[in-house]
């Protein structure tokens, strides 16, 4: 049982005072059977009330409003996790009634929103590409494993050619980008042979140096295994997500998962510093390394009376009161 201590730091600094900064965070590691989350510190500049929530999706999310005038918001939370191995599939049912299966949950909850396929101008040569490395001749597990080889070995891992707004079309292009990406095109794939994929947030904790995403937030994908259920496929190290993953949150895309997102009132550039270490149990615990990521000047909104308003704060309210409503 593999218990992995990670410190988790975002910092944003503006080069004048701003107000009214409304944050989401999905910074909790999933519980389940195999993830048990055995601590968890949350500390926060200004230390404002953190509501807690469920999303469609099961991931606890939160929100807090820091209003007062600052120069510097640091997000700074520590976690212990213990991960379970588990099993993997075994293929014991013919591959006729496995893909049977996936066609009759196609329109089901928890599956429709996971089947759904996004319109981009590739889609056809993306469908090609995905047909011919895919059949419906071989298990529905050999398929997505052939998929996920097929973008390890056409992608270029390289961490300065793309951007969280990356499109589609953009990362077929240039064949190139990081696990964000990389778990994009395996989803797209899996999804137009009809199975269900979901995208993942969280980290990957080697014991050996060497893989892929260490150091940094990671993203791969679950595929829906007929009989089995959710199993994580990690394209960029092309391996299953298994102990040495950490899951954080999952969702249709990296949109549902974002681990901190959020906006604030004011005309003042920002920079944005992330930094991720990860240890294991029995080895020393390190300060995290700090990254640094250049952002874009925000955008201000205008209620049509000369006040600048907190966009993200009215989308934060809407949520609650549809939670609400749902109850």
């Amino acid at each position: 049982m593999p218990a992995f201590i990670i410190h988790h730091i975002t910092r944003y600094l503006y080069d004048l005072p701003v107000i009214d900064s409304a944050n989401q965070i999905m910074l909790f590691p999933l519980q389940d059977e195999f993830q048990d989350v055995t601590e968890h510190t949350l500390a926060i500049t200004g230390d404002p009330v953190v509501d807690l929530y469920a999303d469609y999706y099961g991931n606890q999310v939160g929100t807090f409003m820091h209003s007062r005038p600052h120069q510097e918001l640091v997000i700074d939370v520590k976690m212990e996790v213990v991960t379970q191995q588990r099993a993997l599939p075994a293929i014991e049912h013919p591959i006729a009634d496995q893909w049977n299966y996936l066609q009759q949950v196609a329109d089901a909850i928890p599956y429709i929103d996971f089947v759904k396929q996004e319109r981009f101008e590739a889609l056809p040569e993306v469908a090609a590409v995905a047909n011919m490395e895919g059949s419906r001749d071989a298990s529905v597990m050999d398929t997505a494993y052939r998929l996920m080889e097929y973008v390890y070995r056409n992608f270029e891992y390289n961490k300065e050619v793309t951007t969280v707004e990356t499109t589609l079309d953009e990362i077929w292009r240039l064949k190139a980008g990081v696990c964000q990406d990389f778990a994009h095109i395996l989803l797209a794939m899996l999804r137009m042979l009809g199975i269900p994929a979901r995208y993942v947030s969280g980290y990957v904790c080697p014991h050996d140096a060497g893989m892929r995403g260490e150091g940094a937030t990671h993203a791969w994908v679950e595929a829906c295994i007929p009989f089995y259920g959710w199993l994580g496929f990690d394209p960029t190290n092309n391996c299953i997500a298994n102990e040495q993953h950490v899951r954080l949150a999952v969702g249709r895309n990296f949109t549902d998962c974002s681990p901190v997102k959020g906006t604030y009132r004011g005309t003042a550039h920002h920079r944005l510093e992330v930094g991720v270490s990860v240890a294991h149990e029995e080895e020393s615990r390190t300060p995290a390394p700090v990254t640094t990521v250049l952002m874009p000047q925000p955008i201000a909104n205008n209620n049509g009376n000369g006040e600048t308003t907190n966009s993200y704060r009215k989308h934060v309210e809407m949520m609650m009161q549809q939670q609400q409503q749902q109850q």
